[in-house]
This record gives C-alpha cells, sequence and structure tokens, in this order.
C-alpha cells in the first residue's frame, strides 16, 4: 500500500465505508481527495481527517501524520472485518488494562460458526497482525508491507486449531479512539 510510492502516501481515511471493490473483487481504497503524499523531510502536520474510532492515538496529541497511521487504521479495519462490527467497545477498553491477554476466537463474529483447524490457523495470523497494528506506539507497529505479507505468506496448513490461543493486547499509555 505505501511502500512501492517514491513519495509515501498516507490515505487518511481507510475504514469500511472506503473500501470498494472492482470488477474483478478486489478491494480498494477509494479516495474522496483527503489522501496526502509525505514529504520526507518535512513535518507533515494536517488537519484530522479520519473517520472517528479509526483515528490513530498519537493524532490526539499532535497533528503529525506517519505511514503508521494508515496502519492503525488498517488493524482497526481488519478487527471489524473477523468481528463483524467495529471494534469501538474493544478499543475503548485499551486505555484502562495494562497488557491483556484475550483468546483468539473472542475476536471472531459470533454469528458465524467457528472454522476448522485449517482456515483457523489462517485467522490467528490475522488477528494477530490487527492487534500488532493496533498497537499505542506507533514504532512498534509493523509496516504496511509487513501487515500485507501476512495476507500472502503460503506456509501451508495446519492442523493447530488457534483460537484457543492467548493473544497478548498491548496496554495503552493514553485514551485509544
Amino acid at each position: 500500500m505505501h511502500h512501492d510510492c517514491f513519495a509515501p502516501i498516507v490515505h487518511r481515511d481507510i475504514t469500511s465505508n472506503n473500501i470498494l471493490l472492482d470488477l474483478e473483487f478486489r478491494a480498494r481504497i477509494s479516495d474522496s481527495g483527503i489522501a496526502k503524499l509525505l514529504d520526507v523531510d518535512g513535518s507533515n502536520c494536517t488537519r484530522l481527517a479520519w473517520t472517528k474510532g479509526y483515528l490513530a492515538p498519537e493524532l490526539a496529541y499532535t497533528t503529525r501524520v506517519t505511514e503508521k497511521c494508515d496502519v492503525y487504521s488498517f488493524g482497526v479495519l481488519v478487527l471489524e472485518l473477523l468481528m463483524g462490527h467495529h471494534p469501538g467497545d474493544f478499543l475503548s477498553s485499551l486505555s484502562s488494562m495494562d497488557k491483556k491477554s484475550t483468546i483468539a476466537k473472542d475476536f471472531l463474529d459470533t454469528w458465524l460458526p467457528l472454522p476448522k483447524a485449517g482456515i483457523a490457523n489462517e485467522i490467528f495470523k490475522v488477528i494477530a497482525i490487527a492487534v500488532r497494528c493496533i498497537e499505542p506506539d506507533p514504532l512498534h507497529r509493523p509496516t504496511m508491507q509487513d501487515a500485507i505479507k501476512v495476507f500472502s505468506a503460503d506456509e501451508g496448513p495446519s492442523n493447530l486449531d488457534c483460537l484457543d490461543t492467548e493473544i497478548v493486547i498491548p496496554a495503552c499509555g493514553f485514551e485509544c479512539s
């Protein structure tokens, strides 16, 4: 998403409302005119343009935009897809907890049946990267390139059922949005 650009682009509004499907059903980020080229040598300050609930926590204290702001929004979007609803309550609870662990299947839409072990392993990897993307400290978030590698990695099916595995949720030192 970001790594192939000469001048890095920050999309500034990666939400479920702004993801469209093309004729081959590939996801595309719609550009409502708020994407911005980042100046590698500049301060990259901006007015807030994100949708509430997808805004990286550091933007509550500064207007300095980085590619990691989109990574945070991407993590929220992935959790929303898995949970079947926006993870707002979960994100809000991050500010009041120390490092917490929860089992992977707590991130899945309760209206759907649990997947079989091979698929569960793939879903576990997606949950794990989404949780890394919502890390409160942007320095600890993966790059978009690292996050996307999870979706293209072909490590073969596993017979382990990872949905009962604990995932450590990062502690949040300030209020997460």
